[in-house]
C-alpha cells in the first residue's frame, strides 16, 4: 500500500513549500486545502530557508577552495624547512659548522635525521623552532645557512601560517552555517508535516484514489511499496506518515 513520504533532501523541501505557495496564488483562500495561518508561516520561512541553503553551499565551496590553498602552502613550507635542515646537515658533514649547531634548532648534536613534519601541528612547531634558532645563531655571530636562507624559509612559513589561520576561520564559519541550516531543516520538516496533514484532512471525505490525486496537486508525495502499482486498490492507511532519515 502506498505511503506518504516527507522530503528528505533540501531540494525536495523547497519544492514542497514552493508548490503550496504556488497553489495559494491560483486558488481563493476559502478554497485552499490548508489554513491561512500555515500559508503565512510558509511565506515567512521559505525565503529564510532558501537563503540558508544557498549560504551553506557557498560557504562549503569556499571551504573546499581554501583547503586546497592551505595544503599547497603547507607543502611549500615543508619543502623549504626540510631543505634548510638538509643543507645544514651537509654543512656539518663537511665540517663547515660544528654538530652542536643542531642544538640551536632543538635537535640533538649527533642526530642527522630530519624531524617529522607530517602534520600541520608538527610543521608549525618545528618551523618556529628552526627559524628562531637560526636567527638567534646569526645574532651570536655564526655564519648563516644558505640556499635556502632562513629569510626565505620564514617567508614560506609565515605564508603557511596566514593561510592556515584563514582556513581555520573558514572552517568555523562552515560549521556554524551547517548547524544553523540543520536547525532550519528540522523546522522545515515540521512545517511541511503540518501543511500536508491539513491538505490530507481537507480531502479526507473523498474516495481514496481521489484523496491521493487531490493531495498530490498540492505537492504531497506518495510512494508505492515494492511490487505495488497505482492500479491496485488503495488501503485505508493511505495517509500513513513515514519520514525517512535525513
Amino acid at each position: 500500500m502506498p505511503y506518504r513520504r516527507l522530503p528528505n533532501t533540501d531540494t525536495a523541501r523547497l519544492r514542497a513549500m514552493k508548490k503550496a505557495i504556488e497553489m495559494s496564488k491560483n486558488i481563493p483562500p476559502f478554497r485552499l486545502a490548508f489554513s491561512m495561518k500555515t500559508l503565512v508561516k510558509l511565506q515567512a520561512f521559505l525565503p529564510l530557508f532558501e537563503n540558508a541553503i544557498s549560504h551553506q553551499r557557498q560557504t562549503l565551496a569556499n571551504q573546499s577552495e581554501k583547503s586546497r590553498s592551505n595544503q599547497e602552502t603547507a607543502r611549500k613550507a615543508r619543502i623549504y624547512i626540510t631543505h634548510f635542515l638538509k643543507v645544514m646537515n651537509m654543512s656539518v658533514a663537511r665540517g663547515e659548522i660544528p654538530p652542536e649547531t643542531r642544538s640551536f634548532y632543538g635537535i640533538a648534536p649527533d642526530d642527522g635525521s630530519i624531524p617529522s613534519l607530517t602534520t600541520e601541528n608538527e610543521l608549525v612547531a618545528w618551523g618556529k623552532r628552526i627559524i628562531d634558532g637560526e636567527e638567534y645563531r646569526i645574532r651570536k655571530g655564526s655564519s648563516p645557512v644558505t640556499n635556502p636562507s632562513i629569510a626565505v624559509v620564514k617567508v614560506r612559513y609565515e605564508k603557511f601560517l596566514e593561510t592556515r589561520n584563514h582556513y581555520k576561520t573558514i572552517n568555523r564559519r562552515a560549521s556554524d552555517c551547517v548547524s544553523r541550516t540543520a536547525d532550519m531543516r528540522s523546522e522545515a520538516d515540521e512545517l511541511i508535516t503540518l501543511l500536508w496533514n491539513e491538505i490530507e484532512g481537507k480531502f479526507s471525505s473523498l474516495p481514496e484514489d481521489e484523496k491521493r490525486a487531490s493531495a498530490e496537486k498540492y505537492g504531497v508525495a506518495y510512494v508505492f511499496r515494492k511490487n505495488e502499482t497505482a492500479a491496485r486498490d488503495l488501503s485505508p492507511t493511505l495517509f500513513e506518515v513515514k519520514q525517512e532519515n535525513q
